[in-house]
């Protein structure tokens, strides 16, 4: 039995502040200091006087003192009544109220008695104080005195479940019962309470937050609520102790403490609620509210899944038993409901299995260091994560690596001690709770037998009366005198207490039963399957195929190993077929070493790094654990006596930084030691197994059970054995830091320091990124350093490597060391070693790199050399790399084919392409050939990547190049080419991608001459247009001799030859009379152009002497733009308007963007319709277009004099219309009707009547609508239309905003919307994304496939839009309106619309012959800025690669899918436009191809005739050996070569 140790107070105070008026004993306890600032904890809210007598109350506040002891404080506080302070007592000076304010004439001060306890027994206190306070108000005869001493010395009983009947004299009895097990909590009925109060989610959201370490605050009226709630939070807890602040009830005069960093769980009072608002970072739980506040910024993990779930259910079950059949048809006539303090059990039991759950095994994974003279044991978090699969799980992963864990680890980790309901359910009923996982019910029923157990422990005589204690009648207060609160005599209690302390003197010792014993260990962590199925992803087929490759390695069959190697390197991806590598490679290393020759320490290094670059940084599985001692047991002989091990080539893994790790490995081995020192045998014993679990006899003892065995020895041994015994293992500990030390260095200083690069990235200098552990490492910075100067090789070339692995090893070794309880002096020693050590190993890393160095290289393949071009030449030659898998699966063997990639081979770098040739690493396919090559010009993006080969040693840098033919190349640089190589090869890539000038490009190199360069050079920028116009010339005089010449041997088939109008003899085209003499030999050249036939083929007009032109022709070719000043970017000879002077189309031109004024391409045959072209207008000239011409003005202006001219140009263009000509003889031109039938989805085109300002059906069929209805009109699809536009103008919604549309004019704009380049631009990259991904989509439950990738891109859509216009200027086209396209800049959208137009609207372009003349004068002559478009050159390379042409192209494949189909020949065009192969597509209009001098020389005389400048006669030379471009599906009503 022992003294309760108890303090006894009278407490009084006034308004403001409190004062111990008594406290008994005077003088401390010895074992037990008397707490400080016990005034503010009995009334928290403040000390404060009332005017009506309030009931007594009681509390416990809990104490915490420094030695983390705590005390429980008891208050019971009752209420005197004092005189009116105005009338101005001294003690209550302070009280500052106004005398004008009417005061009370009789107030009420506290007046606390207070009794202060380590034993928390919150009843038994309640029912002392009570009884003093009831002999007090009753005037009992009992002396107060008395009742005191008695109280301050009664003794209770020890723990295990004795009881004592205490009195205090004054006719009370009161039994105490102790628990059995004081180890657990005693919680009463708190933890029911809490549940009731915040309801099970709540609780078990602040059971997690408290675990992962958040600050908690209670909030409620009641103190003695805050006090059980806080109770109930850390009795859930257990079997983990709390060790943050605790303070269930917080005076308010302390509430800064809430601020404080450190998690906590505070009470208080709600009241004080408005001060806790301002908390960031605090959950708050009201107790009266029942709720619970979470702040945004803190995130509180979780149990896992399916564990929360199990758990509230099971909780639910015990709160709310009538849950279950509350749906029943015939439910039983009364659940019976368990009493409160069964339910508060219950549900403690509850969370006792939820903890048997999550900790089960957890002994398996604890390392005991030290004996003696205490257990020092340490907890391998990283087997236990794995073992149980939890790896990625946040809530287990936080509570391991929290104080209550460590704290948890410290007591309970032991071998030897008393053992608890919880050691119990962890050792013998594992099994069990594993069974009962999915039945509620079996669960339940287990619960209810841990609850019984719960409450017998806290209950052990639950059959005897608690107490009889007299109280005073509710009634008697008002009644009694307002007698004060005696002073008691200080001499009668300490009387009391020196006589009971002299009785415990007498009387013989009590000893406590000794209940230590050996804590089973339970059984072990079975290997749970992950998960993913790893485990069953392992086949005993691949174990197997491990097994006989290390066998061939060993055997020296190295050509059977090698067969096997990728199928070893894929097994390895498994957790089990790494096991059984390690398992393996262990039978064949004898006496701690195994020699290799060259060929097999390389096959073994490779699978020892395949191994480890898939194990995380914890290594959770240990593999990377089971292969430190190979690493530095597999090695190899070099030249001059040198050996290599293997652990120089396997650094480059993350798990050799991380501090856990090696102090995990560090306590796994000395606990192997240790154990092999206490064994019978002595060093004889077996120490291989891990742990030493073996089965071969019975002194196979784990070290858990050695450990015990030793501590039940200790004190039976004499003072010499045991210092023996502390000595030998401190030193084993000792020796082992010293091999570690070696060990570290082994595998943190690099074979070469200038290729380090695990070092530089992991911060290993760093203290911050290393230190794991929540043990602060201040010591070993600072010895680090001081023995880091005394070293001596500051100046090496690697001492930056040395210093910040020698700092690493200090730090390593001050934590393990001060932990393992080794000597200052030891320590001290180890410091000393440590940079010499890691010198020592610098020196022989040296001596081993050297030598390697001089090894033979390892027979890699031969390098493939490619076939070239005609013209191509090698800028760089082949490099050595490897071709790495990308997001297609085609060449991965995914798709059932052989897995072609990765291969190895060299990547080659020419003037015209980047080119890849090699082998499969695979040697099943490895007498296949990979090559993989695109254009230099077809590259859109370069980035530098990191590749973790399986079958390399390092990890490689590496390039991903992406072309926009579609094609990507993820290269890995092999080790033997050098970063600088790698550097140059990017730059000249770069400069071959974007030249200076067009003139660098392929095309242009390849046969170049000297001259033309030269002038090139030499030309200035800035020349006047007059200079411009004479080089013009110049050159165009240049070109001519030689087009005449070869023109009939390389010109294309005849025109005669083919079913249409004659082309009119040369001859007869004479040249107009407006041209000077000096200029006739560059237009007869210009008259050869595809646009000058074309309008000649579609009657558009012809040249001819202006004193004899026909006055009936409508159209003219006028050679207005013929030295391309009016225009650069339109061809030489455009067609107008017979009537429009070339003047006025000077004029006109300024009013359209780019001067591109409209022109007329192309007219329909049957109904004389014109298709028109031209740019947007400039903004300043929209309202003067749409001004009308009767509008008064103030004068004629200059602008609305070009708007005259406009109309006038736009109505000359409407009067040569069959259809105009036609009305204008009838006598009014609201006679006159027109029906339309437009069947399918695209509805009608109705009159507007000259209303509105466009067309509403052709904006609805624009946008993608039916057209809208007219309530109860027909719906046939005839309709009868007041009248139709002659000129539809299609332009730039938000360019013709506002404008005004007259009522007599005859053309009609359209308004529609268009994409800009930029959509384009991004749209295109989305689609090579979409196409080509650069990694395979790992995640399953993605919707990323490829149709959704692509809808994403919107290319589609950007195609439906081009196709749409289009199919409504045919519609319009055919129904006789003319169509002008006037969009943006007149050279992206609008040439992709009339170049469709005249597609579908012409089977002459579907012809080969005929697609060549349609891209030739649309697209070449009429100004596409291919080099721009296509960032050809440096100057554009900013803007970026937008594949406007490319989108035409797709939109006719879209087409001709329907109407001639030949993909190939639409492919070709595609990949060639962007090659840069062929001059074709390379300049930005007519006249820069004339500046060069280009235009013309396709036709001209080549040195080279391997060399074809032009794509076009590429095409026609194909076409006479293999029918390639032909389609043979097609057959037109005329019989024309269709493509």
């Amino acid at each position: 039995f022992i003294s309760i140790n108890k303090y006894f107070h009278v407490l009084g105070g006034s308004e403001g502040q409190g004062r111990i008026l008594q406290r008994f004993p005077e003088k401390d306890w010895e074992d037990n200091p008397f707490p400080q600032g016990l005034e503010l904890f009995c009334q928290p809210s403040g000390w404060q006087l009332v005017p009506e007598r309030k009931p007594p109350s009681f509390f416990v506040s809990v104490l915490t003192d420094i030695n983390s002891e705590r005390h429980y404080c008891a208050c019971f506080t009752f209420w005197k009544s004092v005189e009116n302070p105005q009338k101005g007592e001294p003690s209550e000076a302070d009280e500052d109220d106004s005398p004008d304010v009417l005061q009370p004439a009789q107030l009420y001060a506290p007046k606390s008695l207070v009794l202060v306890s380590r034993l928390d027994h919150t009843e038994v206190f309640r029912n002392c104080l009570s009884l003093i306070y009831t002999v007090h108000v009753d005037g009992l005869t009992v002396p107060m005195e008395t009742v005191i001493g008695n109280l301050l010395t009664c003794i209770i009983p020890i723990a295990g479940g004795s009881q004592r009947t205490i009195t205090l004299g004054a006719g009370d009895r009161q039994v105490i019962q102790m628990p059995i097990n004081d180890s657990l909590p005693v919680s009463g009925c708190s933890v029911a309470q809490l549940f009731r109060q915040l309801g099970i989610v709540n609780v078990l959201c602040l059971f997690c937050a408290a675990l992962t370490e958040h600050k908690i605050l209670f909030l409620s009226s009641s103190y003695q609520r805050l006090t059980d709630a806080c109770r109930a939070l850390l009795a859930i807890m257990f079997p983990l102790k709390y060790s943050f602040t605790y303070v269930p009830i917080l005076p308010g005069k302390l509430l800064e403490v809430l601020s404080t960093p450190t998690p906590f769980i505070i009470g208080v009072n709600s009241h004080f609620r408005s001060e806790t608002q301002e908390l960031l970072d605090v959950i708050i739980a009201d107790l009266d509210g029942g709720t619970v506040t979470i702040p945004e910024c803190v995130h509180i993990s979780l149990l896992p899944e399916p564990l929360l779930h199990h758990t509230q259910t099971i909780i639910s079950m015990v709160l709310d038993p009538e849950l279950e059949v509350a749906d029943h048809a015939f439910p039983p006539s009364s659940v019976q409901l368990a009493t409160l303090k069964i339910q508060d059990k219950e549900i403690r039991a509850v969370f006792l299995w939820l903890f048997a759950h999550l900790f089960q095994g957890y002994r398996w994974c604890l390392h005991i260091i030290r004996i003696h003279p205490e257990p020092v044991i340490r907890f391998h978090k990283a087997a236990f994560l794995g073992q149980r699969a939890l790896a990625e799980d946040d809530f287990l992963m936080k509570v391991l690596d929290g104080m209550a864990f460590a704290g948890f680890v410290s007591e309970r980790g032991p071998p030897y001690r008393a053992t608890d309901l919880f050691d119990d359910l962890i050792a013998n009923q594992v099994e069990r709770i594993r069974q009962e996982t999915g039945d509620p019910h079996k669960v339940m029923k287990h619960i209810k037998e841990l609850a019984e157990q719960l409450f017998r422990n806290e209950n052990p005589y639950p059959a005897v009366t608690m107490h009889r204690v007299q109280r005073t009648a509710e009634n008697a207060q008002p009644r009694l005198p307002q007698t004060s609160f005696p002073h008691l005599d200080e001499v009668s209690v300490q009387l009391f207490i020196d006589h009971a302390a002299a009785k415990l003197k007498t009387a013989p010792p009590v000893v406590k039963a000794e209940l230590k014993g050996m804590v089973p260990t339970g059984p072990p962590l079975a290997d749970i399957v992950d998960r993913n199925g790893n485990v069953l992803a392992n086949s005993a087929r691949r174990l197997e195929v491990v097994r006989n490759c290390i066998t061939y390695i060993f055997d020296n069959k190295m050509l059977e190993a090698k067969k096997l190697m990728p199928a070893v390197l894929r097994a390895l991806k498994g957790r089990a077929a790494r096991v059984c590598l390690t398992q393996e490679l262990n039978l064949h290393v004898l006496q701690n070493r195994a020699v290799l020759d060259d060929q097999q320490f390389d096959y073994i290094v490779r699978m020892m790094n395949c191994t480890l670059q898939d194990c995380s940084h914890m290594d959770e599985h240990g593999i990377a654990a089971a292969l430190l001692p190979l690493v530095t047991a597999f090695c190899r002989k070099l030249g001059g006596g040198i050996t290599q091990f293997a652990y120089s080539c396997v650094q480059e893994h993350m798990v050799w930084t991380n501090m856990q790790f090696w102090e995990a490995m560090f306590y796994s081995d000395v606990q192997k030691h240790i154990r092999a020192l206490y064994l019978e045998n002595g060093e004889e014993g077996d120490t291989s197994g891990p742990d030493g679990e073996g089965v071969g006899g019975q002194k196979q003892l784990s070290a858990l059970e050695l450990a015990s065995e030793q501590s039940r020895l200790w004190p039976t041994l004499s003072k010499e054995q045991q210092q023996e015994r502390v000595q030998k293992e401190e030193s084993t500990v000792f020796s082992q830091a010293i091999h570690y030390a070696n060990r570290m260095s082994y595998l943190l200083l690099p074979l070469d320091t200038s290729k380090n690069r695990l070092l530089r990235n992991t911060g290993l200098g760093d203290v911050e990124s290393v230190s794991n552990s929540y043990v602060t490492n201040s010591i070993a910075g600072s010895m680090a350093e001081s023995y880091d100067t005394e070293s001596g090789f500051e100046d090496a070339e690697s001492s930056d490597v040395a210093n910040s692995v020698v700092r690493f090893i200090n730090r390593f070794v001050d934590k393990v060391c001060n932990e393992s309880g080794v000597t200052n002096e030891h320590l001290k020693a180890l410091h000393t070693m440590i940079p010499d050590i890691v010198q020592m190993h610098i020196e022989t890393l040296d001596a081993v790199h050297r030598e390697s160095k001089r090894l033979p290289p390892i027979q890699k393949p031969k390098l493939l050399r490619p076939t070239l071009l005609p013209g191509e030449e090698f800028v760089m030659d082949g490099m050595r790399v490897h071709l790495i898998t990308d997001g297609r699966e085609e060449a991965t063997g995914a798709m059932g084919g052989p897995p072609l990639l990765p291969a190895e081979g060299a990547i080659f770098l020419s003037n015209y392409r980047l080119i890849f040739k090699g082998t499969p690493t695979d040697p099943l396919v490895g007498e296949q050939v990979v090559t993989r090559s695109f254009p230099i010009a077809s590259l859109t993006k370069e980035k530098r990547i990191s590749v973790n080969l399986p079958m390399d040693q390092l990890v490689q840098e590496g390039l991903q190049l992406r072309s926009c033919t579609f094609q990507l190349m993820k290269i890995a640089f092999d080790e033997e080419v050098a970063s600088d190589l790698a550097e140059v090869f990017r730059k000249h890539m770069h400069k071959l991608r974007y030249p200076q000038h067009v003139q660098g490009t392929f095309a242009f190199t390849v046969g170049q001459s000297a001259k033309l360069a030269v002038e090139h050079k030499t030309k200035d920028k800035n020349q006047s247009l007059k200079t411009l116009s004479k080089n013009l010339v110049k050159t165009a005089k240049r070109t001519i001799g030689r087009q005449y010449v070869t023109r009939k041997k390389y010109s294309p088939p005849t025109w005669e030859n083919r079913s249409m109008s004659e082309e009119p003899d040369q001859s007869s085209l004479t040249l107009s009379s407006t041209i000077r003499s000096s200029d006739r030999q560059t237009m007869s050249n210009v008259v050869e152009r595809a646009c000058c036939r074309d309008y000649q083929r579609l009657g558009l007009g012809t040249l001819s002497n202006s004193l004899t032109r026909s006055k009936n022709e409508p159209f003219r070719i006028s050679t207005v733009n013929r030295m391309y000043t009016v225009c650069r970017s339109y061809p030489g000879l455009l067609i107008v308007p017979q009537s429009i002077p070339d003047s006025t189309i000077q004029r006109i031109c300024r009013c359209y963007r780019q001067n591109r004024f409209p022109v007329v391409c192309w007219r329909n045959s049957r109904t004389k319709a014109l298709l028109l072209r031209s740019a947007g207008l400039h903004a300043k000239g929209v309202v003067g277009f749409f001004k009308s011409p009767n509008a008064p003005t103030a004068g004629p202006s200059q602008a609305d004099s070009t708007s005259l001219e406009q109309e006038k140009y736009l109505q000359a263009i409407i009067s040569s219309m069959p259809s105009y000509k036609l009305i204008a003889h009838s006598t009014s031109v609201n006679d006159f009707h027109w029906s339309l039938c437009f069947p399918g989805k695209w509805g009608s085109i109705r009159g507007s009547g000259r209303v509105s300002t466009y067309n509403p059906d052709v904006g609805n069929r624009l946008a993608g609508k039916e057209s809208p209805q007219t309530n109860g009109g027909p719906s046939e699809t005839y309709f009868l239309r007041q009248q139709r536009a002659y000129l539809y103008i299609i332009g730039d919604k938000s360019q013709l905003k506002g404008g005004k549309q007259d009522s007599f004019q005859q053309w009609e704009v359209v308004p529609i919307e268009v994409f800009d380049v930029r959509q384009v631009k991004n749209s295109f990259k989305k689609l090579m994304k979409a196409c080509v991904p650069s990694s395979l989509n790992t995640e399953p439950n993605t919707n990323m496939t490829f149709h959704r990738c692509l809808e994403e891109s919107e290319w589609m859509n950007l195609l439906h839009k081009v196709l749409q216009v289009s199919v409504l200027v045919v519609e319009l086209l055919d129904n006789g309106s003319s169509v002008m396209v006037s969009l943006e800049d007149g050279w992206d959208v609008t040439t992709q619309v009339v170049s469709l137009v005249q597609l579908l609207s012409d089977p002459y372009y579907r012809t080969i012959d005929g697609f060549r003349l349609l891209v030739e004068k649309e697209w070449l002559s009429f100004g596409h800025r291919f080099s721009h478009r296509g960032a050809q050159t440096l100057a554009s390379q900013s803007s970026g690669f937008t594949p406007v042409f490319l989108q035409f192209l797709d939109c006719v494949h879209q087409v001709c899918v329907l109407v001639a189909g030949c993909p190939i020949y639409l492919k070709f065009l595609a990949y060639h436009y962007v090659s840069n192969r062929f001059r074709t597509f390379l300049l930005d209009s007519d006249y820069e191809r004339i500046e060069l001098g280009v235009l013309y020389e396709e036709k001209g005389e080549r040195k080279n005739p391997q060399v074809c400048k032009s794509v076009w006669d590429y095409i026609d030379r194909l076409n006479k050996k293999t029918p390639i471009f032909y389609n043979y599906m097609f057959s037109p009503e005329e019989e024309e070569v269709t493509f």
